[in-house]
Formats: C-alpha cells, sequence, structure tokens
C-alpha cells in the first residue's frame, strides 16, 4: 500500500511539475524564467534525489549539424554534464552510452565503455563537433541496430532493465524518422525528444514515446535547455514498474510515470487483457482483393491459391497450372497434367523407369526372375548372364566367383598374395614393406635416419596432455630401430626456454630412450617454437650430439609438436632447416595455428603437415606420421638398392634364368667393379680379396686373358651362391667399414 500511495504521489507531482509541451511553449518565457531559478543552487537539487541504485540502459543521441553553432553547442555537452550529476552510473547501475549525428553517426562511447562517473563526464567534454547535415533517422536506427546490444553493453531484454533514448535536435530530419522510431518503441525503447528553435513539433511527436506530455519537450534555444534538467531527474529517477513489478506483459513493457503498459511487436495488436498480443487479422480488416486464399503475415497478409493453382504476376489472381508446358517436368516420352502435378507415361513397348520420369524398351532381363548374379545380357529371344572383370561363370550359368589369380600363377609372394580384377600383387604384413624383385619384404622403418623430437611444453598444453604427447613420441620410437647405425633420435622440449632431453648419441636402444621420455618432466610456460627451432638447427643436428656427416647422405628428420601460437617467429629458422636438408614434420593440435604450421612444415604439406583438434585423435596422427617416416626411408632405400632405377612395385614370376636382386655384395663380387672403383676402398687388401674372389670363381680351363663382365651373367643368382664362401670371410671386415659402405651406397643411388 505505502508503495502504491508513493506511486500515486509522484504521478500527480509529474503532472502538476511538467507541463504538457503545447502548453510550454505557449507559456515560454514563464518556463524559461523557473529553469532560471532552478540553477541558481543546482547541487542542492540534484542531491536531494539522484538515482541511487537506479538500474538503466541510457543513451544519449546528439544533434551536431552545422546549424548547431559552437555557443550551443557547448550548452548541450554542459545539459548532459547536469543530467549526469543525478545518475547512479556503473555496469550494475546506469551504464551511459553517447552517439551524435550529422550526415553520419558517430559513436562517441558504448553502454560498455565506461564503468565510472567521472570517466563519462571528461568524455563527454571531449566530444568535437561534426558540423555536417541532420540524419535523425539514421541515428535512431544505429541506436535500435547497434548501440543497444548485448555485444555493446546492454543488458538482455529477459533482465527488465529499462532502455532509454534521449535525443536532442534543432532542425528538420533531412531523412524518415517516424518508421525507425515507432520500430525503436515497439521494441520497449523509452524514447524522450528535446526539441530546440524551430523544430516541427509533430516531428518531435512521431520521435518520442507516448503520452507526448511526458516524453516531447520544447525550448526556444539552447541556452534554456538547462531548465530541463530537473524535469528529466525526476522522470530518470522514478521507480519504474517495468523493472520492479511482474508486469506480465507478452511482447514489451513501456513505462510511464508511476506505472507502465504493454506493447506488442509490429503486425500485432494487444488483446483486450491489456497484456497479450495477437496477430493482426488484415485478412479480415482490409479488402485484400485475394481470388482464392488471404494469409496473414505480421504486418501485412499475402496471396495464396489452391493446389493445383499458381499465383498471377499482380499477386491476387490465380492460373491453373500446366505441369507440362514447363520444360523441367523431365519426361522422356508423354506428359499429362494431373490434379495438382502431372505423370510420365511411356510409348507402346516402354516401361517406366523407377525414377517415373525416363523409359526403357522391355526386355527380358528387366524381369527380376532372371536370377544373373552380376548381370543380365539381352539376346534375340532370351538373355545370358555374365560376370565382372576378376570373375568366372560357375556350372549354374547364373552365379560368379572371384578369379584366384593367387592360385592360378603362384607368384612365390614371401607374405601375402592380393588378388585383383585382372591380375595380383604382393603384399607385405604391417611394419613391412615390399623389395624392389615384388615379392620379398623388410620393416620399413629399419634404414639409418637422425630423428630430432621438438616438444612444445607451453603451459597451455597442460600436464595431462603432455603425458598424451609423451605416449606419441613412444609409438614413434616403437616404429624405428633404434642403434648407432639405424635409427637415431634426439629430443627437445621447449617453453619460455629450450631444454635438451636427449641428443642422437644418448641412447643406443629403444627401452633406453623410452624410459627417458617417461621420466621427462614438464616445463608449463610460454611457447617460444622460433627459439626451439633454432637450437633444434644449430645444435642438434651437429656431429658433436651425435648426427652422421652429410656425406653419408643420412635423412635428417624433425617431428615439431605445438598446441598454440608461437610467442616468437618460427619462419626464418624453418626455413634454414629445410634448406638445409632437414625434413620438417609439424604436428598441431587444438589451438595451433594452420598458418605457423605451414611454415614449419616441408612440402609438400599434405605429407608433412598434421593437425587434430583435439588430442583423442594423436593415435590417427601417429599413424599418419609413421607411416610418411615410413616412405621416405622407403624411397630413400628404394635408391640405394636400385641404382639403375625403381623396379615396378607389380611384376611377372620370374623364370629360372632371369636375375632377381643386385644389392651392394653382388657388386663386391665384380671383380671388373671393384677394379674400376678402387678409390672407394682405403684398404688394399679388399680390393685383392674381391680380385682373389673374382678369379676363383671364374670358370675352368677359360683362359685369363678373355674379357668377361661377371656384372652381366646371366644367372646372377648362380654367381651369387659361388661366391658367398668368399663373402663370409669378408664379413667382419665390413662391418669395420659400415660408414664407408654407406657412402658407397648413396653414390650409387645417383648412378
Amino acid at each position: 500500500m505505502e508503495k502504491m500511495l508513493a506511486g500515486c504521489f509522484l504521478l500527480i507531482l509529474g503532472q502538476i511539475v511538467l507541463l504538457p509541451a503545447e502548453a510550454r511553449e505557449r507559456s515560454r518565457g514563464r518556463s524559461i524564467s523557473r529553469g532560471r531559478h532552478a540553477r541558481t543552487h543546482p547541487q542542492t537539487a540534484l542531491l536531494e534525489s539522484s538515482c541511487e541504485n537506479k538500474r538503466a540502459d541510457l543513451v544519449f543521441i546528439i544533434d551536431s549539424s552545422r546549424s548547431v553553432n559552437t555557443h550551443d553547442y557547448a550548452k548541450v555537452k554542459e545539459f548532459i554534464v547536469d543530467i549526469l550529476q543525478f545518475l547512479d552510473i556503473g555496469p550494475d547501475v546506469t551504464r551511459v552510452g553517447l552517439l551524435q549525428y550529422g550526415s553520419t553517426v558517430k559513436n562517441e562511447f558504448s553502454l560498455k565503455t565506461f564503468k565510472r562517473k567521472s570517466e563519462v563526464e571528461r568524455a563527454v567534454k571531449r566530444m568535437r563537433h561534426l558540423s555536417t547535415g541532420t540524419m535523425t533517422g539514421l541515428a535512431i536506427q544505429y541506436a535500435l541496430n547497434i548501440a543497444f546490444s548485448e555485444a555493446e553493453g546492454a543488458r538482455p531484454l529477459r533482465e527488465n532493465v529499462p532502455r532509454v533514448i534521449m535525443i536532442v535536435t534543432d532542425g528538420r530530419p533531412q531523412d524518415s524518422v517516424a518508421e525507425v522510431a515507432a520500430k525503436a518503441r515497439d521494441t520497449g525503447i523509452l524514447i524522450f525528444a528535446i526539441g530546440v528553435g524551430q523544430v516541427d513539433f509533430n516531428t518531435l511527436k512521431s520521435i518520442g514515446s507516448e503520452p507526448h506530455e511526458d516524453h516531447v519537450f520544447l525550448v526556444a534555444n539552447f541556452s534554456q535547455i538547462e531548465t530541463l534538467t530537473s524535469v528529466f531527474q525526476k522522470k530518470l529517477c522514478t521507480a519504474h514498474m517495468c523493472s520492479t513489478l511482474e508486469h506480465n506483459c507478452a511482447h514489451f513493457c513501456i513505462n510511464i510515470p508511476g506505472s507502465y503498459v504493454c506493447r506488442c511487436k509490429q503486425g500485432y495488436i494487444l488483446n483486450s487483457d491489456q497484456t497479450t498480443c495477437r496477430i493482426q487479422d488484415l485478412c479480415a480488416m482490409e479488402d485484400h482483393n485475394c481470388e482464392q486464399l488471404c494469409v496473414n503475415v505480421p504486418g501485412s497478409f499475402v496471396c495464396q491459391c489452391y493446389s493445383g493453382y499458381a499465383l498471377a504476376e499482380d499477386g491476387k489472381r490465380c492460373v491453373a497450372v500446366d505441369y507440362c508446358a514447363s520444360e523441367n517436368h523431365g519426361c522422356e516420352h508423354e506428359c499429362v497434367n494431373a490434379d495438382g502435378s502431372y505423370l510420365c507415361q511411356c510409348h507402346e513397348g516402354f516401361a517406366l523407369n523407377p525414377d517415373k520420369k525416363t523409359c526403357t524398351k522391355i526386355d527380358y532381363c528387366a524381369s527380376s526372375n532372371h536370377g544373373c548374379q552380376h548381370e543380365c545380357v539381352n539376346t534375340d529371344d532370351s538373355y545370358s548372364c555374365h560376370c565382372l572383370k576378376g570373375f568366372t561363370l560357375n556350372p549354374d550359368k547364373k552365379t560368379c566367383r572371384r578369379i584366384n589369380y593367387c592360385a592360378l600363377n603362384k607368384p612365390g609372394c614371401e607374405h601375402e598374395c592380393v588378388n585383383m580384377e585382372e591380375s595380383y600383387y604382393c603384399r607385405c604384413h604391417r611394419g613391412y614393406t615390399l623389395d624392389p624383385n615384388g615379392k620379398t619384404c623388410s620393416q620399413c622403418t629399419e634404414g639409418p635416419i637422425d630423428l630430432v623430437f621438438v616438444i612444445d611444453g607451453s603451459k597451455s598444453l597442460g600436464e595431462e596432455n603432455f603425458e598424451v604427447v609423451k605416449q606419441f613420441v613412444t609409438g614413434i620410437i616403437d616404429s624405428l630401430t633404434i642403434s648407432p647405425k639405424a635409427a637415431r633420435v634426439g629430443l627437445l622440449q621447449y617453453s619460455t626456454q629450450v631444454h635438451t632431453e636427449f641428443t642422437l648419441r644418448n641412447f643406443n636402444s629403444a627401452k633406453d630412450m623410452k624410459k627417458a621420455v617417461a621420466h621427462m618432466k614438464y616445463m608449463g610456460k610460454g611457447s617460444m617454437t622460433g627459439l626451439a627451432l633454432k637450437h633444434m638447427f644449430e645444435r642438434s643436428f651437429t656431429q658433436g650430439e651425435g648426427a652422421r656427416p652429410l656425406s653419408t647422405r643420412v635423412p635428417r628428420a624433425a617431428i615439431v609438436f605445438t598446441d598454440g601460437r608461437a610467442q616468437d617467429d618460427v619462419s626464418e629458422w624453418a626455413s634454414k632447416a629445410k634448406a638445409n636438408g632437414i625434413t620438417m614434420y609439424a604436428v598441431g593440435v587444438g589451438k595451433a595455428i594452420e598458418e605457423e604450421l605451414q611454415e614449419i612444415a616441408s612440402e609438400p604439406t599434405n605429407k608433412h603437415l598434421f593437425y587434430a583438434e583435439d588430442f583423442s585423435t594423436m593415435d590417427e596422427i601417429s599413424e599418419k606420421l609413421k607411416k610418411g617416416i615410413c616412405e621416405a626411408l622407403e624411397d630413400s632405400d628404394g635408391r640405394q638398392d636400385s641404382p639403375a632405377g625403381e623396379l615396378p612395385k607389380t611384376v611377372q614370376q620370374p623364370t629360372e634364368s632371369e636375375p632377381v636382386t643386385i644389392n651392394i655384395q653382388d657388386l663386391l663380387s665384380c671383380s671388373n667393379f671393384a677394379v674400376q672403383h678402387r678409390y672407394l676402398f682405403e684398404e688394399d687388401n679388399l680390393l685383392r680379396s674381391t680380385q682373389k674372389l673374382s678369379h676363383s670363381t671364374k670358370p675352368s680351363g677359360s683362359p685369363l686373358e678373355e674379357k668377361h663382365d661377371q656384372c652381366k651373367c646371366e644367372n646372377l643368382i648362380m654367381f651369387q651362391n659361388l661366391a658367398n664362401e668368399e663373402v663370409r670371410k669378408l664379413t667382419q671386415r665390413l662391418e669395420e667399414m659400415t660408414q664407408r659402405m654407406e657412402a658407397l651406397e648413396n653414390r650409387l643411388r645417383y648412378r
């Protein structure tokens, strides 16, 4: 009861203090004198009724056109500062934004910009006059679409925080204002319109909220605008019933002094209960002239037609649809109009296909009873069954069975023989790769490689995910043959600094290496990826840290793992690494930046760049990465083992007289080869051994002076068998010459 009495008292007081705009215009002199008297002690009046704890989103829209001179512009800013004095400004109470407009709209500050009154005052005092046109409608549209958006700081409508516009203008708008102002009011925005000087009063009323006597004001000049300060103090500080009461308005609650009213969205009207809304039935209220159907839409109506009819160009009449007249019916033979649609028909002797458009000549194979498993082919008076490639017809002349080329040809595959449509090929078990002869298999990653992991240990990763990364590293290590002669692996962890967990020379076994990975401690700081790449390039691939000399042509590779943006540049050191023969694999997870990964990865990036949205797919990346490393090593091994070029992957079964594989020991067994390339062997006794081997395998009775190139023997396998005994004697010696042999293999790669 006390709240209701207080509300009534404020309503009566407001009606006494706030004269209608027309009356104020007629008695302007008297109002001005009262306004001047009110400013005799402004601070005293303001402090007596400040808007303490009052929640509101208030946006000032200030006319900054060329018709407002410098003195008047200063008066407007003083007026705004006076209004600010009694507002309780803060993020949880009153938020203030300000637009000024001329030919364009300038957003001086938004509802979220400032949190203290002093900041707002400074921003108002710093404003600069635009001195251009008067696009009032554009300014209101900006406030509706942008200034009162949640992105700019407006609180959600569901919180019932009053949204208020206070617009000041001194002239006629150069654009339409009535429609956009109505839209703003329909969304629940309360608009106070203040006109100065020769402003059309009807224009002000088209802008301001109803009742106009409470929201539309007109003063003679900018000096008199200060008389409205106390008026707005009472209006803005009055309790907003929409935010304090349970109003039950279906669409919008509009505050009026001491009470509220419900309003509906455009295209709806208020029901008799004054709270709920219904769509306006314009079809019933207006002469719509629709020939068949009228359908209401919010704020308007549209004409529609019954099935089988289409709306004419005038949007009112309906005409029967000739579906067959359209070129889009798609009937191959005939089109027949039906009720609301059309049907396709075929000529005599043809049947309609399941697509209901095309036609097929009736044949024996069209029957589902032909029983052919693969293909039915029409004959003159019947049909026959055919099989697809790679299959043969069974004795029942209907079903098909796959041709087992592997069984027919007995290809001699070491692991698996796989049938194809018209042939077969040999395939190796997982972890093996097919040798150049197309039949035997080797572990594709047993070849030599110098590999360095560069692992992101930044705080964005987290300890749990760091354990996943360690498992990822362990999985890659498991796929390699770790030894000084095969794969050597090093690991760097980086954060704001770079730490060498182990170098290429530290471990000779996968077991010890995985133990070191398991005990690796998480750094958990920044992300200096570029610094890590620099460390890797300058140190990790040096001979001092275990890298093999470049002359050995052992592949060098780095796997760079990151889960976010680097805090330094990565392109310089990644480019240097790639330019110096290091194959760069980039692995990104989560917030890793694609551009950075592309800068790190070698070309082509589809084979060297891997990305996953989260750590759940790390196993998939691991398998792809293993395959990529395996392919790189396979390419390297293929070039070493096949100096004359790569052999085809699918080959026919060799006859007994055909040569099979030429490896490095075969070449050493050839005396001519050893003599011609003696510069590759530093020790005379190795050359003498190969010459001895050559003489011991010459056919009995053949003259020594006969020129006979044993490297071109018709059956190299027989030559190998004869040479095996001597080769075994050289085995220990060859072990000591491993690095020289690697150099030899790499040179042979380019012959």
